[in-house]
């Protein structure tokens, strides 16, 4: 796994994708806010699963989490990640948090895509969850706990990633440059 910490200066070169680039981390680490102005900087669309999850179900992921479990859901989180990555030859994928630690899912990303753990420090990850509710796994006790605990779980999981790059606090900007230079050695290269 490579770690990005420099930043590049003008996009002249950018990676021209082949297959997906598909974003990991946990929730708060920015997976839908950097994929967006990743898969701009790289004209190339984005897509967040967690919405392609609730279009196949037809409800929230609350309810889907409520009615039927963890385990359906990532039965059903795997299915759409799959057929997006069959249907989608080159886009930016933003995925849940904890899809890359089950196993086939992971294993489906990486043979279909290049993954890349965006990784946030707890203090940022607490700070940027704590600004709306809508996180299943967060509503039954202190986020902040819950965030560490996952952490520790997850974290092994997140390290088998292709990349990893920091999403801390700071401009998107910057670790959309970080992952530009990263994902370069992946994927044939054109001048901007």
């Amino acid at each position: 796994m490579d770690t990005a910490s420099h930043d590049t200066d003008e996009h002249t070169i950018i990676p021209r994708l082949d297959r997906c680039v598909v974003l990991v981390g946990l929730m708060g680490a920015g997976k839908s806010s950097i994929g967006k102005r990743l898969a701009k900087a790289l004209d190339v669309p984005f897509v967040d699963s967690d919405e392609e999850i609730v279009k196949a179900a037809g409800c929230s992921i609350s309810n889907i989490f409520e009615v039927y479990g963890e385990a359906m859901f990532r039965d059903l989180e795997r299915r759409v990640l799959n057929r997006l990555l069959t249907e989608e030859k080159a886009s930016v994928i933003a995925t849940g948090g904890g899809a890359f630690i089950q196993d086939a899912t992971r294993a489906l990303i990486k043979e279909k895509a290049v993954s890349v753990w965006l990784k946030a420090d707890l203090d940022v990850l607490h700070e940027r969850v704590s600004r709306k509710n809508n996180r299943p796994l967060l509503e039954k006790g202190d986020k902040r706990e819950i965030l560490a605990k996952l952490m520790a779980d997850r974290d092994p999981f997140y390290a088998q990633a292709d990349l990893a790059i920091s999403s801390d606090m700071g401009a998107h900007e910057n670790v959309v440059s970080r992952a530009i230079a990263s994902l370069l050695p992946h994927f044939p290269q054109e001048k901007a």
